[in-house]
């Protein structure tokens, strides 16, 4: 099997692979792949922020502490997008706790090298500028989620993300993962995974979750799901495959 270049996997990340050629060129003799193991902090709040990551098949949730110790997923970013960018444009201070929720691995570019590309490229900058906006809107529909939608559908806009994320049926999470995930009880995700499993969407294993029936789940997930879909389409259209059939 032929063995695959540093350039392969950086185009595993949707969004360096929509880079123009050179803007890529520019990039790539910075740009390092490194491994990213399940559960690790990458940044807390507060930590100075030293490099731009761009995960290929990681999943990483940035996610807000309270002070009495309750904790909220504001994002989760895969290989459409990118972290440790936009909290250091000018404090370079991590709003929050960057923490690995899939393993995988990821290309990654020190904050120094990433501010002098968007300075000197053009086309760059303006990819940037749109992840940047698809990112708020993210961030804006998560939020509605989170108050307004059931955990049950909450639950299935997750996994659906993850699956788009990872290109697998099987999924590295746990019960306790998606708990927290969702900011709920572990009993409350293991009542709502017993009930998808007798109808058939998806089926247990230790330490993972098995999609069996993905259109099943597509029509109990909000509305969100696939309305973020529709923003990363409109905005970067060239960073985001079409939709897949089931």
């Amino acid at each position: 099997m032929r063995a695959r270049t540093p350039t392969a996997f950086h185009h595993s990340n949707w969004l360096l692979g929509a880079l123009e050629p050179e803007d890529l060129a520019y990039l790539e003799p910075h740009l390092e792949i490194v491994i990213l193991p399940k559960d690790t902090v990458l940044y807390k709040a507060g930590d100075l922020i030293s490099y731009t990551y761009f995960p290929h098949d990681a999943i990483v949730g940035l996610i807000n502490v309270m002070e009495e110790g309750q904790y909220v997923e504001v994002a989760s970013i895969g290989r459409e997008g990118m972290f440790g960018l936009i909290s250091a444009l000018v404090s370079r201070e991590s709003f929050g706790r960057y923490k690995v929720q899939v393993p995988g691995s990821a290309s990654r570019i020190t904050i120094e090298w990433m501010q002098e590309a968007i300075r000197v490229r053009p086309k760059l900058r303006r990819l940037l500028l749109s992840y940047t906006e698809v990112l708020l809107a993210q961030t804006f529909q998560a939020v509605s989620c989170n108050a307004v939608h059931t955990v049950e559908e909450r639950c299935c806009n997750w996994i659906l993300n993850a699956r788009d994320r990872i290109d697998e049926d099987v999924l590295p999470l746990t019960h306790a993962d998606l708990a927290e995930l969702l900011g709920v009880q572990r009993s409350t995700i293991s009542t709502v995974l017993r009930a998808f499993q007798r109808q058939g969407l998806i089926a247990q294993q230790r330490g993972g979750i098995v999609i069996a029936d993905r259109s099943g789940l597509e029509g109990i997930s909000c509305e969100c799901y696939d309305r973020t879909r529709r923003v990363y389409r409109r905005l970067l259209p060239r960073s985001y495959p079409p939709a897949q059939s089931s």
